[in-house]
C-alpha cells in the first residue's frame, strides 16, 4: 500500500537522517528533487521574503502560508514540512492551521514557542511564550490532525532567551506533551548541538542557517550525533539573490545580458523542470535554448 506523504518522512526519518534544502517556491522545490533529495523543507522566511518582500516576522497569515505551501507540496512529490511560526495565536488558531495544512498535502510542519510577533531565530530580542502555553499549542495541534502521521515538530527559542539548560528542560516537556519532534533553535555549539542529542530522546531537527549563531555542522557529523532532520532553510535563496544582484548590476551598467548567458537555466531547462512539452505550441525553437 503506498504511504501518505506524512507516513513516508516518517519512514525516512525511522531509516536515518533525513536533508532538506529549502525553497521559497514551487519552482525551487522541484529542483530540490529533481537533485535526489528525498524531502523538502518550507522556509518561513524564505515565503515571507520572496513572495511579499516583507521581514521573518509573523506577517503572512496561515490562509497565505497554507496556499503558498499547498502550492510547493503539490509540486512534488516528495513530502515536505512547513514553517507554521507561532502557530499564527493560540491554541485554537494552531489547530486550524493544522487542518489547514493537512488539506494542502503537506508532511508536517514545526511550530516555535516565541511570543508574537516573532523574530528570526538567530536575531536578538526575542521573548518565548510560558512552557504551559506552547504545551497547548502542541496538543491542541495533536488533537487536529486528522492524519496521526502528520508530523508536529515543536520548536524552541529559548538557548536565545535563557540558557541551554533552560532549553533541554523546555524540549523534555515538549516531548511529555506528544511532539513527534524538537528542533532546537540557535544552538550555539557543535558540543551543544551534542549535548542536546545526548539529552532529548526524540527525532531532532538541526538547522543549518547560514550567518547565525550555529556553526556550520556538515550533515554527517549532525547524523553522527543523533540528529534525524537536518534543514537548509535559505541557501538556495541566498544563492539564487546574490546571483540576480550582480546580474542586475551588470545589465544596469552594461545594457546587456549577453554575458550571463551561460550562467542562465536554459528556456528548454526550466520547461523539463516544469513537464511541460511545447512540442505543440508555435514558439520560437530557432537560436532560442
Amino acid at each position: 500500500m503506498q504511504r501518505t506523504r506524512p507516513g513516508r518522512l516518517r519512514e525516512l526519518i525511522a531509516k536515518g537522517t533525513v536533508v532538506m534544502p529549502g525553497v521559497p517556491n514551487a519552482a525551487i522545490a522541484r529542483q530540490v528533487e529533481r537533485a535526489g533529495f528525498d524531502a523538502v523543507y518550507i522556509s518561513g522566511a524564505g515565503l515571507a521574503n520572496a513572495t511579499a518582500g516583507v521581514p521573518d516576522i509573523g506577517l503572512l497569515a496561515s490562509t497565505e502560508v497554507a496556499r503558498l505551501a499547498g502550492y510547493i507540496a503539490d509540486a512534488v512529490k516528495i513530502p515536505a514540512i512547513v514553517d507554521a511560526d507561532t502557530g499564527f495565536g493560540g491554541a485554537e488558531n494552531v489547530a486550524r492551521t493544522i487542518r489547514e495544512f493537512e488539506r494542502t498535502d503537506l508532511a508536517g510542519c514545526h511550530i516555535e514557542d516565541q511570543e508574537f510577533p516573532k523574530r528570526c531565530g538567530h536575531l536578538a530580542g526575542k521573548e518565548i511564550v510560558d512552557v504551559d502555553e506552547m504545551i497547548a499549542k502542541i496538543k491542541a495541534a495533536l488533537r487536529a490532525r486528522r492524519d496521526p502521521d502528520f508530523f508536529i515538530i515543536a520548536r524552541t527559542d529559548a538557548r536565545a532567551v535563557e540558557d541551554f539548560d533552560s532549553t533541554v528542560k523546555r524540549a523534555r516537556s515538549y516531548v511529555e506533551a506528544g511532539a513527534d519532534g524538537i528542533f532546537p533553535e540557535a544552538l550555539q555549539s557543535a558540543e551543544e548541538f551534542k549535548a542536546f542529542a545526548r539529552e532529548i530522546k526524540a527525532p531532532l531537527l538541526a538547522n543549518m542557517t547560514e550567518f547565525g549563531r550555529s556553526p556550520l555542522l556538515a550533515f554527517q557529523e549532525l547524523a553522527d550525533l543523533g540528529y534525524r532532520m537536518v534543514i537548509f532553510p535559505m541557501s538556495a535563496f541566498r544563492v539564487s539573490m546574490k546571483a540576480s544582484e550582480e546580474f542586475l548590476r551588470d545589465l544596469k551598467n552594461r545594457g546587456t545580458q549577453s554575458d550571463w548567458i551561460d550562467k542562465m537555466q536554459t528556456r528548454t531547462e526550466l520547461y523539463e523542470l516544469l513537464d511541460y512539452d511545447p512540442s505543440a505550441e508555435n514558439w520560437p525553437a530557432i537560436g532560442d535554448r
